[in-house]
This record gives C-alpha cells, structure tokens and sequence, in this order.
C-alpha cells in the first residue's frame, strides 16, 4: 500500500510541474482583460461625477460615455475571443493530457507489463526463489552457512564461485572449510592451491605446493597439479627437474590439447628441446625424442619446413598455419614466425574468426599481427 501512495504523490507532483505554466499562460490573458475592464468603469464613474459637479456639460459628457461603453464594449469581445482561442484550446486540452492521459497510461501500462496482483517479495523471498539469478543464488547460500557454518556441502559449491569471481580471499576460506568438514579431495585441494596462486600473482607459495602435493597423491594423473608442481620447481631455480616435469607432463597430454603450448614454453624457458606436434604423428615423435640433441632440431626443423611447403600448395588451413607460427616461435626463429603470420593472414584476414585466431596466437608469442600486401613467398 506504501508504495502506492508514493506513485500516487510522484505522479500529482509530475503533473503540477507539467500544468504550473500553462496555468499561468492562461491566468495572465484572464488578469490583462479584467483589469483593461476595471478601468473604463472607474472612467464612467469619474464621468458622472464630474458631470454632477456640473464640471462638463451633458452633450460633452454623452460623448465621453459612448466613447468608454465602445471600449468597454470591445473589451469584453476580446476577453472572449481570447478564452475560446486556439492556444487557449491547446493549453486546456494539455492541462486535461496530463492531468488524465498520461496516468492512464502509466496504469495501463503497469497491468499489462506488471504484476500488480503479486504480493510485494522481501529479500528473504527473493531468496527462497534466485532462480538463474548468481548473484541470490550466492547470497542465498552465504545465508545459509551463516546459520550452518559446519555445512561442508555449501563451502564446497560456494568455493569455485568466489574463485571464478575473483574473491579470493573468500574462495581460500571457502576451499579450506570444505576440506575441513567434508575432507581433503583432488579437486578441492587443487583449487584451494590455484586459489593461492592467483591471490599471489601466479606465484607457487609453499602453502599451494603442499595442496598440490596432496591432491597429486590421490589424483597422479591431473595436468593442472603437474604443471603447478613443474612451475613451484622453475621457480625455485631447479630448471633441470622443472624441465624433467614439464617434458613429463608434454608427452602425457594428448595432441591438440589446450594447455600444451603452455606447457612447451616453459619446456623451452628451462632449456629443454620442444617437438612440435605438426601432424599428431606418434611414431615420428617416438622417433625424434630417440634420438640425440642435434639430430633431433634437425628432424623437427625438417617437419616444420615440410609443413611450411604444405601450406603454400595448400594455404586454406587455419590450423596449419597456427602449428607453423606457434613451432617457428617456440625454436626460436622469430623472423619466419612472423613471415608465417603475415603470410597466413594473406588467406585469412584479421576480420574473420580464423584470422583472428592468428591474430591472437601472434599477441602470444610477442609478434606484431598484420595483413601484408603482395603475394605470399614461402614462409
């Protein structure tokens, strides 16, 4: 009901402002005649009395007054041409509008956009009903754990919540209460470690090497863990196990994989030799990590030129163009990384999906992305 009667009183509040001046538009024309009126009747007065005081004689005085009675006379006609004047018409005909019409509007529009046969819903309302909205959702639950803070269940779905939204102090919190009262998980132990990572600028605390470390042992085959366990090592300066981990982890991760050109980069920061993964070949990859250091750049330089004359027969192949530039760059030859991404933004230009996927891998690698003029040479 409240709320009503403050709609009630913002809409008069809005009309008043609306017909203030058109009221006075009309009072002025109304004031201007009437006093006009007011004076030739003070005239005839005046009139009588000096022709009583015998002070103008009756011809003269005869005169006078048809003189001020033709005036007062067309007064009146203009006072009533002016009330049924156009703008006068316009001026009621807007006092009506928004005295009338707009708050029906505004009705007709609530009845049929609204729901005026709905109770008003508090917060706690709202609550018992968030549907897909995150944000009730969340304080739904923070709701809950504050009246159940021993609910394992809720610190477990609130902690990668808060990690997603970048409350990370929360998240830390919400991760180490889940472990406490449902127990330690890989999952869990991994995101409290991710968790300590990012609140530290990407640096792999001793506190998220012993998440990892745990979650490791329940869970060896989790990537996420080994490459955080692979970066605490390059970190603390041990390049030669960091790389012995990161190449570990590099062959244990099937082709196209999203996090494998992380992975080679750090392969490539410690000093290890990074094979390109040109074809998904196995049996050429075996072969290659066979043999010695010098025969194996010599047999991956010799795929990646192979790819490279592929490409220029057949350059409508976005995906061989992201090997080319990503495998130039991780050997180390920046100028035929950057001849491959202007070359294969020659078939795909920066304004479509694949050249942007280009455009993107050249940020990457520190690469200047652009569209050359001119034919393409071989990369």
């Amino acid at each position: 009901m409240l709320l009503w009667i403050i709609f009630a009183c913002l809409t008069a509040a809005v009309a008043a402002l609306l017909i203030l001046p058109l009221a006075r538009a009309g009072a002025s024309v109304d004031d201007s005649a009437e006093g006009e009126a007011a004076v030739y009747r003070d005239q005839l007065r005046e009139l009588e009395r000096d022709k009583g005081l015998g002070l103008i004689g009756e011809e003269e005085a005869e005169y006078a007054r048809a003189e001020i009675g033709r005036r007062l006379i067309a007064t009146a006609d203009k006072e009533a041409n002016a009330t049924a004047s156009p703008a006068k018409r316009r001026a009621s005909l807007a006092v009506a509008g928004v005295t009338l019409v707009v708050p029906a509007i505004g009705l007709c529009l609530y009845l049929a956009l609204g729901s005026p046969w709905l109770p008003a819903q508090p917060l706690a309302a709202r609550l018992e009903n968030p549907g897909n909205n995150l944000d009730l959702l969340v304080a739904k639950a923070e709701r809950h754990l504050a009246q159940n803070p021993r609910d394992g269940a809720g610190w477990d779905l609130l902690a990668p919540i808060y990690f997603r939204t970048q409350r990370l102090g929360d998240a830390e919190m919400a991760y180490r209460n889940a472990i406490r009262f449902l127990g330690a998980s890989p999952e869990r132990l991994a995101g409290l470690g991710e968790t300590l990572v990012a609140a530290n600028d990407g640096i792999v605390i001793e506190d998220a090497r012993s998440a990892f470390e745990e979650a490791i042992k329940l869970k060896p085959d989790d990537a996420r863990v080994r490459f955080y366990l692979a970066l605490a090592l390059e970190q603390a300066g041990k390049n030669d196990e960091a790389r012995v981990a990161f190449e570990a982890l590099a062959k244990d991760t099937p082709p196209g994989a999203p996090w494998l050109a992380l992975v080679n980069e750090h392969i490539a920061k410690t000093g290890g030799t990074v094979i390109p993964d040109l074809d998904n070949n196995d049996e050429a990859v075996a072969a290659i990590q066979s043999m010695g250091a010098e025969d194996q750049q010599s047999a991956i330089k010799g795929m990646v030129e192979a790819l490279a004359t592929r490409l220029e027969q057949e350059p409508n192949n976005i995906a061989g163009w992201l090997q080319l530039v990503r495998s130039y760059a991780v050997l180390g030859d920046r100028l035929r990384a950057q001849q491959a991404l202007d070359t294969g933004l020659q078939t795909f230009a920066p304004t479509t999906g694949e050249g942007r996927q280009l455009v993107a891998l050249g940020v990457e690698m520190g690469l200047e992305p652009q569209q050359p003029i001119g034919g393409g040479a071989k990369p």
